[in-house]
């Protein structure tokens, strides 16, 4: 039956199985955090350690995923990496203490910091070029129903049934997804012959878990705290130290140079703005509706979701649309509709109807789409398939650092507005005063996401339709030769 259906749709089905349950488990334990808690006696900054210590191992394997795949084959790999995070999460499930859960979860970011790149390489490889804004929609369903669905779900699974079902609800999905991709996928070429890139290693996985570490402590306890930016100035030196490193080595384990690649770069580059738009929004937007509108942690989820919606309704045109208009206006729409959203939310106050939250979220979830599908088409669009595993481990690597740079700056801004505001009351202020200060310091950070998302539309801008030709079914420009080449073939 599976040897009936095209060998790419069997690829985007095992990926998206396990990156669905990858995501989902970045945002289901947020919101079980309080109850695990109390079934431990834990303290909040001990428990914060089963969070950080999942990201600290996610970004110690995501820079060497290329290299591992190219090693020992993106079948193995994957599946191997499937089997990591499925046995960590049925541990967690099982876990008598707190020490034993963090064990698990860090088992667990080693499965995750290889799934996420080694599927995005093997998907690129199983959709020819003219058909990767259709893989990259693919990629947008688990990305965008995960995050949505994840508060929602732990909430419910930790009040209603058990904390343990917050881990073990992903051991059948992970079981599936394992004898699925055993049995459909086909055994990957083996093109890496060199030894791991020892030095490049330890200060790529370092330097990215420590930068990772102090953006997310900083975000959380505020810049004033020494040892964010004590981490986060660590992270940089670390990453420097990685960058001279990777220049200088005969066999990288990421290879810079194809940030010469000026599609690459650039998709590499719009991955910032639409970070610092989106992710860091639907970090403020549960923080405001809870803290100022009185909503729960569930009902905030259920008005974020409408993100998700707006994504999905979008989903399905984006390919024909890329096909037709090419990366540059897509990426420039999107970035327009989502400073519109911002602005949206920069008008919440207290006599604000949900809906007008809803409705933002809803055009953020649209503009979304039409980011996301071309900036991974165009990116990958003139990557050969011998450089798409170790690109796949760059993007994903810059996609994280978007995303904790995108939370980190929101947050900060809350920090500094809300400061700011309050202060200004007078010791006598009332609860309706404080409030209204509350809600003008969330605006501010709405105003800020809104310019964010204005740089990202002038980037766009830098975007050439037909450097992503590939990708679009057209045949690509001739490259012209730079001054050196051309000189070089001068008689």
């Amino acid at each position: 039956m599976l040897r009936k259906i095209p060998y790419k749709w069997l690829v985007a089905t095992a990926f998206v199985m396990a990156l669905f349950m990858e995501i989902l488990d970045m945002t289901v334990l947020n919101t079980a955090l309080p109850i695990l808690g109390e079934h431990f006696g834990a303290e909040t900054s001990e428990l914060q350690w089963l969070v950080t210590g999942y990201l600290v191992s996610l970004a110690v394997f995501i820079p060497a995923s290329g290299w591992v795949a190219d090693r020992f084959g993106d079948k193995r790999t994957f599946v191997l990496a499937l089997a990591i995070y499925t046995g960590a999460s049925l541990w967690a499930g099982l876990a008598g203490s707190v020490t034993e859960l963090l064990v698990a979860r860090v088992t667990q970011g080693v499965g995750g910091g290889l799934l996420t790149p080694v599927g995005t390489a093997m998907l690129f490889r199983a959709f020819p070029p003219h058909e990767r804004a259709r893989a990259s929609a693919v990629l947008a369903i688990p990305t965008t129903l995960a995050p949505a669905l994840g508060p929602v779900l732990g909430g419910w699974l930790a009040d209603n049934v058990s904390w343990r079902w917050v881990f073990l609800l992903k051991v059948p999905v992970g079981i599936v997804g394992l004898i699925f991709s055993a049995v459909a996928l086909r055994p990957g070429e083996r093109t890496a012959r060199e030894r791991l890139d020892v030095l490049g290693f330890l200060t790529g996985g370092a330097g990215l878990a420590t930068l990772l570490v102090g953006l997310e402590r900083g975000a959380r306890e505020g810049w004033s705290d020494q040892a964010s930016l004590l981490l986060v100035t660590a992270g940089a030196a670390l990453i420097a130290a990685f960058v001279v490193t990777e220049r200088r080595v005969a066999a990288p384990m990421i290879d810079l140079q194809l940030l010469r690649n000026r599609m690459f770069r650039l998709g590499n580059l719009i991955l910032m703005p639409a970070a610092a738009a989106t992710m860091g929004a639907l970090f403020v937007v549960p923080l405001m509706v809870q803290t100022t509108m009185g909503l729960t942690a569930t009902e905030s989820g259920l008005l974020t979701m409408f993100q998700a919606f707006g994504m999905l309704v979008m989903l399905p045109f984006t390919n024909r649309v890329f096909q037709q208009v090419g990366p540059r206006r897509m990426l420039a729409g999107g970035f327009a509709v989502i400073t519109v959203s911002q602005v949206m939310l920069a008008l919440v106050d207290a006599g604000s109807s949900l809906w007008l939250i809803r409705s933002s979220m809803f055009l953020m979830g649209m503009a979304g789409a039409f980011i996301m599908v071309p900036v991974q088409a165009a990116a990958f669009s003139s990557i050969t398939p011998q450089e798409t595993a170790r690109a796949s481990a760059l993007f994903s690597t810059a996609r994280q650092v978007a995303a904790s740079l995108g939370v980190a700056l929101l947050a900060t801004t809350l920090t500094v507005r809300m400061t700011s505001h309050l202060d200004s009351l007078a010791s006598t202020a009332g609860e309706a005063a404080r409030a209204a200060a509350a809600f003008d310091a969330y605006q501010d950070v709405f105003l800020v996401a809104a310019a964010v998302a204005v740089l990202g539309v002038i980037v766009s801008f830098r975007v050439r339709d037909e450097e992503a030709a590939a990708s679009r079914g057209k045949p690509a420009p001739e490259p012209v030769p730079t001054t050196l080449e051309a000189a070089e073939v001068t008689p």
